[in-house]
């Protein structure tokens, strides 16, 4: 079977497309990737062996001026011309997309040609580019159970598969909880100011003076943080970026982080609380913490309610006591056969 597999925009987008194509790679089908200039080099760097790749002139429409969105709008329109020219000489068997504008112009072409359409949604709340192609999709896969903002009247069947993560994650799927009086402060790449600012002050009014923190913030705050765990007495490991991702979580008690739909499924995948921070101006991550919260793994806090006071009397309560926090571990914990499930819904007769 001839399967194009569309994503780009953000790794997040990429990552589970990837562990796609290689299953389907694995079970026998031809694939093909494409994807936008941003995520080139991500993509060439983790396609599996024998995909091709296919670069598309695609970018965000986003909250921008008008101009910007006409040129958006127009690369969007190109790309799906382009496309529907390539589809009439080499029609795919199937279309997955992974959600992000760069997943529309294959969508759209695909539905000029009446090619099956596979669309996934990372968040659990549907995003704007998703929301807008779905219209053309057979099937919308979901990361979370439930997922909030979908179109009244819509056509396409709904199935619950979850996100795909990284191999390491999985290889550390289900790892007991530690219990070691460990946690890990992260606010992904580029950091998260507010984490910086509350959590180290949070924990230095503690009456627990056994708690190790790893910290993980932009490169400017890094001599900062060390310096004031150092002035207070708390151990801590501070740096700008950890290679070793799953193993950190994996020996961390409790996680304090944004909600992006990756690190929240790598968490259940794990089995880790979490107090997560959605960050303020994306209400998909926000929708992704408040489920979380809701299967029990942790708390959802908006930036407006996460101050020192409340974070340090949390804390407190939590290592105080650590079956509170065993418990929560083990209700964060979903398996994770998301890769299995989508790559049966894709290949379904």
């Amino acid at each position: 079977m001839k399967i194009w597999m569309a994503t780009g925009g953000t790794g997040g987008h990429v990552f589970p497309a990837l562990s796609v194509a290689s299953e389907l790679v694995q079970r026998g089908h031809r694939v093909t990737l494409s994807c936008d200039g941003r995520v080139r080099d991500m993509v060439a760097s983790g396609r599996p062996q024998g995909t091709r790749i296919v670069h598309i002139w695609a970018s965000g429409v986003g909250a921008r001026g008008p101009l910007r969105q006409a040129w958006a709008l127009m690369k969007i329109g190109v790309s799906t011309a382009a496309l529907c020219l390539r589809f009439m000489v080499v029609r795919p068997d199937r279309v997955v997309a992974f959600g992000g504008y760069a997943s529309v112009p294959a969508v759209a072409a695909a539905h000029i040609w009446r090619i099956p359409t596979y669309l996934h949604e990372q968040n659990a709340a549907i995003g704007r580019a998703n929301r807008f192609a779905m219209r053309w999709v057979r099937v919308l896969m979901t990361s979370f159970p439930t997922v909030n903002g979908m179109p009244s009247g819509m056509r396409s069947s709904v199935v619950y598969t979850g996100l795909p993560v990284r191999r390491e994650f999985m290889d550390a799927a289900g790892a007991p909880w530690p219990d070691g009086g460990r946690i890990l402060v992260t606010g992904g790449s580029l950091g998260a100011q507010i984490l910086d600012d509350v959590v180290p002050v949070a924990i230095a009014g503690m009456k627990n003076n056994k708690i190790f923190v790893t910290h993980q913030t932009r490169p400017q705050n890094v001599a900062r943080l060390r310096r004031f765990y150092a002035d207070h007495k708390i151990r801590a490991n501070v740096l700008s970026f950890i290679h070793d991702m799953a193993d950190v979580v994996v020996g961390a008690d409790l996680i304090i982080g944004r909600a992006g739909a990756s690190t929240v499924v790598e968490l259940e995948t794990v089995g880790r609380p979490a107090i997560l921070v959605p960050l303020g101006i994306n209400p998909d991550q926000a929708a992704n913490a408040a489920a979380f919260e809701k299967q029990g793994g942790g708390f959802a806090v908006p930036q407006n309610r996460f101050t020192v006071k409340w974070l340090s009397t949390t804390l407190g309560e939590l290592f105080d006591n650590p079956s509170r926090l065993a418990k929560m571990a083990a209700k964060a914990c979903v398996p994770n056969d998301a890769v299995t499930r989508i790559a049966d819904v894709v290949t379904k007769a």
